[in-house]
C-alpha cells in the first residue's frame, strides 16, 4: 500500500472555517444587497486563498472548504433532480447543544443527477489547485434515504417509490452518473460523507428505530449495497473514501456509540479505498471493531475538530499504536475527526486553531510513518 494514492498518511475530511469576508458576503446576498455574481466572486477569492493555505500546510489533496455551501449535505442533495428542500419546525435529530435551522429534504419526483451545480464548483477547485490533487466531498447516497425515509416516521413515498427497490435503483443510478461526471471533470479523489452510520452506532437511536419496526441489520446491508452499486462503474484510478460522522454543528453532535453494531456489515463489505473514522472522544468507543476491516485504509480521526485545544502528540501516537495492534500500521493514516465547518456557521475554534490542528496531524504522521511525505 502506498501513500502516493488517497487517502494519504495525513489527510483532511474537507470543510474549513469560513473567513469573515465570506460570511459577510453570504449575509449580504441573503439580504439582497449583492447579487449572485458578486457572491461568487467573493467565494472564488476565498477558495483560492484557502487552497494556498492547504498547500502551505503540506496537504497532498486540497478541497474548496465547502465554502459555497450552507450545509455539507443539503446543498448537494437538493441539487439532485427530484429532491426539494423544505423548512422544518425542528431537526429530526437532537444536537447536544446548539441547534441548526430546521431544514430537510423531500423526494418529489424521479431522482437524477442532472446538470448538478457542484460540477462547476469542482472544475473551479481543480483549476485553482493546479498540480495538487483536488478532493471532492459529497453526502453518501444513504443520507438521502435516511433523511427522507427513515428519520421521518410520517414519510409517504411518491407513487414511483412505493416500491422501495425502485427508489434504491434510481438513487444508485443517480450517484453512478455523479461519479462519472466528476471523473470526467478531472476528479480522482471523491469522498462520501455519511452520518447514517453514526446514527446506527447509537444505542438510543437503534432502539427507537427498532421500536418502529425497522430491521436495522437489513437496513445496513441495503445501505452497503446502495453505496457499492453507486460505485459499480468506478474507474480504477478514482479513489473513493467514506467518512462516518456522528454529527457536527457548532462543535455539537447528535450520535454516540462505538462501531460495534455496524462493523460486521459495513467494514468487510463496503467497496471503498478508505474509511475516515471518528475516534476523538469516548463517544466513538474502542478500536476492537476494526478487526472487521478488509483491505481499506483506515484514517483515524484522533484529532478533534470540535475545539481548539491541541492534543498531546504522545497521546495521539499511543492511540495509533493501539489501533495498529488490530489493523497493520501500514494500513492506517491520520486526520482530524471531522471537518471544521460542516455548516457555514463553523465550529467553536479559531482559524489559527484550525491550522495548528493540521500541523499536529502532519507532524505526528511524519513521526509515525517513515513514508509520510
Amino acid at each position: 500500500m502506498t501513500t502516493l494514492t488517497p487517502p494519504f498518511r495525513y489527510d483532511i475530511v474537507g470543510s474549513f472555517l469560513r473567513p469573515a469576508a465570506l460570511k459577510e458576503a453570504r449575509a449580504q446576498f441573503a439580504a439582497g444587497t449583492i447579487d449572485r455574481a458578486q457572491l461568487t466572486a467573493v467565494e472564488d477569492d476565498a477558495i483560492r486563498a484557502l487552497i494556498a493555505k492547504e498547500k502551505e500546510a503540506g496537504l497532498h489533496a486540497v478541497t474548496d472548504g465547502e465554502f459555497r455551501r450552507s450545509m455539507w449535505s443539503l446543498d448537494f442533495l437538493v441539487g439532485l433532480e427530484g429532491v426539494d428542500e423544505v423548512s422544518a419546525d425542528h431537526w429530526s435529530v437532537d444536537f447536544k447543544g446548539n441547534k441548526p435551522k430546521g431544514r430537510t429534504t423531500l423526494i418529489t419526483d424521479k431522482i437524477g443527477f442532472g446538470d448538478h451545480p457542484f460540477l462547476d464548483h469542482f472544475r473551479f477547485t481543480k483549476e485553482a489547485a493546479g498540480d495538487t490533487l483536488a478532493k471532492q466531498t459529497i453526502p453518501s447516497p444513504a443520507m438521502l434515504h435516511l433523511m427522507c425515509c427513515v428519520r421521518e416516521a410520517a414519510y409517504k413515498p411518491i407513487d414511483r417509490y412505493k416500491d422501495a427497490d425502485a427508489l434504491f435503483a434510481d438513487l444508485a443510478a443517480a450517484y453512478r452518473d455523479a461519479v462519472a461526471a466528476f471523473y470526467d471533470a478531472g476528479c480522482r479523489y471523491l469522498q462520501f460523507d455519511d452520518t447514517s452510520w453514526g446514527e446506527l452506532c447509537d444505542a438510543g437511536k437503534r432502539q427507537a428505530y427498532t421500536d418502529r419496526g425497522i430491521d436495522l441489520d437489513a437496513l445496513e446491508r441495503t445501505y452497503v449495497e446502495l453505496i457499492n452499486e453507486s460505485l459499480r462503474d468506478k474507474p480504477a484510478d478514482l479513489a473513493v473514501t467514506l467518512h462516518s460522522c456522528r454529527g457536527n454543528f457548532r462543535s455539537t453532535w447528535f450520535s454516540s456509540g462505538g462501531y460495534d453494531p455496524i462493523a460486521p456489515i459495513l467494514f468487510p463489505h463496503l467497496k471503498v479505498d478508505g474509511l475516515f473514522l471518528e475516534y476523538d472522544s469516548d463517544r466513538a468507543g474502542g478500536f476492537e471493531p476494526l478487526r472487521y476491516i478488509d483491505g481499506q485504509r483506515v484514517v483515524l480521526g484522533l484529532v478533534t475538530s470540535k475545539s481548539g485545544e491541541l492534543e498531546d502528540p504522545a497521546t495521539v501516537k499511543a492511540r495509533i499504536r493501539e489501533a495498529a495492534a488490530i489493523v497493520p500500521l501500514d494500513q492506517l493514516a491520520l486526520s482530524p475527526q471531522c471537518g471544521f465547518s460542516s455548516t457555514e456557521e463553523g465550529n467553536v475554534l479559531t482559524e489559527d486553531d484550525q491550522w495548528k490542528k493540521l500541523g499536529l496531524v502532519r507532524t505526528v504522521a511524519r513521526d509515525v510513518w517513515a513514508d509520510a511525505e
